[in-house]
């Protein structure tokens, strides 16, 4: 890494991107052998916010019985109220760019109180029906709560939580293990609602693009619309009974294309990574299912003959791929 981080540098100045001065202040810096613990302390934290939330709901669940329920609502609803008023008091107010706290520990104190807020009102529900039959109000009102303390706290952390309460409010979950679970083979319609969901989250990137607002939001809500619209695509192509089967790969070839264009501009290699990973599985898939048409004995012999020569090629394409992205986003 040391070697690497050197050539790169080195590779700055013959561009005369910096000037031989800063050249040398680097590699001066570099010779002290500081390192920061900035990333080290904010993941205990993130961590710490974790333990403390999930400890809110085993306390919960443990001692039901002998709290009470009100007592339970009236505490959450106060420590989501404390929070919000130091995280108002201290914030600079809502900005269409960047902002940060003075404090890095403010930023994860928006955390629990948004995370304690959609457990306030999910309980709520839960417990008391405050919304009736009308579910998706209990998992709307959430969403709208995170979209609205992302944007005007510029956390980047509840704006996932958004937009898992507002994937969710659509019908399925986001997470990995989810979403493969989800019940698009009966479903068709969930299927195309998630597709949806995901262009309306690539709408929002561009227009947000246009007006300047939140842009570094734009990695969040592509890294979404990708994961979305690709399993939802790839798991079209594996309906069997389709008779438009073929149809499937011409959107996931623009998928793909889409998707690469975007992790050049943001220069993204996670999401470049996991473009190439779906283009490969929807490849194989739609490759697979051109070999299944064939003779039950040429299939058999044909497989055993490819499957060799294409895991090595993709392995081989794969590792290509890699380094001429990070070629091309260090132009």
């Amino acid at each position: 890494m040391r070697k690497f981080e050197e050539e790169q540098t080195q590779n700055l100045f013959e561009k005369k991107f910096i000037t031989e001065e800063q050249l040398n202040q680097i590699k001066n810096y570099r010779s002290l052998e500081v390192f920061s613990l900035n990333a080290e302390l904010k993941m205990f934290l993130y961590i710490s916010v974790l333990l403390f939330t999930s400890g809110v709901g085993i306390l919960i669940y443990k001692n039901i019985d002998t709290i009470g329920h009100i007592a339970i609502l009236s505490l959450l609803l106060i420590v989501v109220i404390v929070s919000f008023y130091f995280c108002f008091k201290n914030s600079k107010g809502f900005q269409k760019s960047e902002t940060i706290f003075e404090n890095p520990v403010l930023e994860y104190l928006v955390l629990i109180a948004n995370i304690l807020t959609c457990i306030f009102i999910g309980y709520l529900q839960f417990q008391y029906d405050f919304f009736g039959t009308n579910y998706g109000s209990a998992t709307l009102i959430p969403t709208i709560v995170s979209f609205f303390c992302a944007y005007y706290f510029d956390n980047k952390s509840v704006l996932t939580i958004a937009i898992t309460g507002l994937a969710a409010y659509v019908g399925f979950s986001v997470t990995p293990q989810d979403l493969l679970h989800n019940d698009f083979y009966s479903n068709q319609n969930l299927s195309y609602s998630a597709i949806i969901l995901g262009l309306l989250l690539i709408f929002w990137t561009i227009y947000s693009t246009r007006i300047a607002l939140k842009i570094h939001f734009n990695l969040i809500f592509q890294t979404f619309a990708l994961h979305i619209i690709s399993i939802a695509l790839i798991n079209n192509l594996l309906k069997w009974y389709s008779d438009i089967w073929l149809l499937v790969i011409i959107p996931i070839s623009f998928s793909s294309l889409y998707f690469y264009k975007v992790s050049l501009s943001l220069k993204a290699i996670s999401i470049y990574v996991f473009m190439i990973i779906y283009a490969f599985i929807g490849v194989s898939i739609f490759l697979f299912r051109i070999i299944d048409a064939m003779e039950a004995n040429r299939r058999d012999d044909f497989i055993l003959f490819t499957s060799p020569i294409y895991i090595t090629v993709s392995i081989l394409l794969f590792i290509k791929l890699i380094k001429d992205f990070n070629k091309r986003i260090l132009q």
